[in-house]
């Protein structure tokens, strides 16, 4: 036996280097969805202003002619990124009203953009900044007409069956959700009270003001026009 001799298995492999695991390759579609959260990440934290074409590429780990490849800028990357947004929330909005009371109906809308905000908030916050790409691809007062559009034809059925003037049904729309929306802003970092406590007070305050409405509504102030 040749006991000093002896191999040790261990110590022959333990100068090999380990190797790297292969690192896949995304293709051209997965490359521009990581992009999209990577940007949709940085605007929401800094802003278009404060976000760099340079920034989105470093952390995506690939260099800025491949973001100037997909979408040709950092302004493409935030059109796309505003334009997602504004449909996933058009979509939550306009999708939760369905068929019911029209109180319930406003239970539904006010749920939906809190629900928005509460799973959505860097898309939300990237909605309600202010930006110069935000004229051309669209502003969150442009979506909060568009979702006021949808609460017209409600509030116009129950208006005609009120007696009231369907005409003023916009007029009312733009209101009642414009009040959801600053409300939404405000609750985006407040965070207090509870998402169904903030719906409930928000229908309280549209419902009871809708339900009290006069026909004829009068100025009681000494100005007239």
């Amino acid at each position: 036996m040749m006991e000093g001799v002896a191999t040790d298995s261990s110590t022959s492999t333990s100068s090999e280097k380990p190797r790297r695991p292969r690192r896949t390759r995304m293709t051209g579609a997965e490359r521009r969805e990581q992009l999209l959260d990577i940007g949709r990440t940085l605007f929401a934290a800094k802003g278009f202003e404060g976000t760099s074409v340079e920034e989105i590429a470093a952390k995506a780990g690939v260099s800025k002619p491949v973001v100037y490849e997909h979408f040709g800028g950092k302004e493409g990357l935030y059109a796309v990124v505003v334009d997602r947004e504004m449909r996933q929330l058009l979509d939550m909005v306009t999708g939760a009203l369905t068929a019911g009371h029209p109180r319930e109906l406003l239970e539904q809308a006010a749920f939906a953009l809190l629900d928005y905000i509460e799973s959505y908030t860097d898309g939300f916050r990237i909605l309600v900044r202010d930006s110069p790409v935000a004229q051309s691809t669209g502003t969150f007062a442009s979506l909060i007409s568009d979702i006021a559009t949808q609460v017209e034809d409600i509030l116009g059925t129950e208006f005609k069956n009120r007696g009231f003037d369907a005409k003023l049904a916009p007029l009312y729309a733009q209101a009642l959700v414009g009040m959801v929306a600053l409300t939404g802003q405000w609750w985006l970092d407040a965070r207090k009270p509870k998402k169904a406590e903030v719906a409930a007070h928000l229908v309280n305050l549209a419902w009871h003001g809708l339900d009290g409405m006069e026909q004829k509504p009068r100025l009681i102030g000494h100005r007239k026009s």
